[in-house]
């Protein structure tokens, strides 16, 4: 049986083996310069005296710490990745201003893995740059619509919606254009793919993709993961 209805397998396999590549690196760089970073002194006893923790478990703590930092900041690529995979659509890699396109349906997409991975003034900033693209005459994507797509939203009920962030310079939110959308990633998918539970099938798949590309690997917490699945998904 397939892992997901609308890429290959072997594609999907690819892309999950890359992530966890960058976290191999990532753990590399943690045991490697651990030492050269310069560690808050402070911080470290206040966090030891809070969770009861001795040196030796700081350390563990504060190296996965790093870790799952550097590792979050690539996660918005695994959705960029697998959408970028469906047929008709293309990934612009990092560098391109945005991150994926469909010329047929005239689509370009923004992904941020979060709701809040961008906050304040540089919502802003994106909203003045995917308006530049799809607004002058003179633009490549002229009238093309944009999506402002936040992967894990801010509230389970989802949003497909003008994305009019707070300008709080002026004082104003940014103007309603119908061609400049925020959207979830939950809907987002279905967009792409043309699957309502496309990125449900992404998340039931990866335990088992995983343990394919890694078979020494154990995983743990699905269930609880699939707890927390539901609550950024499902209605209440």
């Amino acid at each position: 049986m397939a892992y997901v209805s609308f890429i290959s397998d072997d594609r999907f396999k690819q892309i999950i083996n890359e992530i966890l590549e960058i976290g191999d690196t990532a753990q590399t760089k943690a045991n490697d310069q651990f030492e050269r970073n310069v560690i808050d002194p402070f911080s470290m006893l206040m966090e030891m005296a809070c969770f009861d923790m001795d040196f030796s478990n700081w350390m563990k703590s504060e190296k996965s710490r790093q870790i799952q930092k550097t590792l979050s900041n690539d996660i918005g690529m695994l959705h960029q990745k697998i959408l970028g995979s469906v047929s008709g659509w293309t990934d612009l890699k990092v560098g391109g201003g945005i991150d994926l396109v469909n010329t047929e349906r005239k689509i370009i997409a923004e992904i941020k893995n979060k709701h809040n991975t961008v906050t304040g003034g540089k919502r802003v900033n994106n909203y003045q740059e995917l308006d530049k693209l799809v607004m002058p005459k003179a633009s490549h994507y002229k009238g093309y619509t944009a999506y402002f797509v936040e992967i894990i939203p801010s509230t389970p009920n989802g949003y497909e919606k003008p994305f009019t962030p707070s300008d709080k310079e002026r004082g104003i939110r940014c103007e309603a254009n119908p061609q400049i959308i925020q959207i979830d990633g939950k809907r987002f998918y279905s967009l792409v793919t043309g699957v309502d539970d496309a990125l449900e099938q992404v998340f039931m798949a990866i335990p088992g993709v995983i343990k394919d590309c890694r078979s020494t690997i154990s995983m743990h917490g699905v269930e609880e993961a699939g707890q927390f699945f539901k609550s950024a998904y499902v209605p209440r």
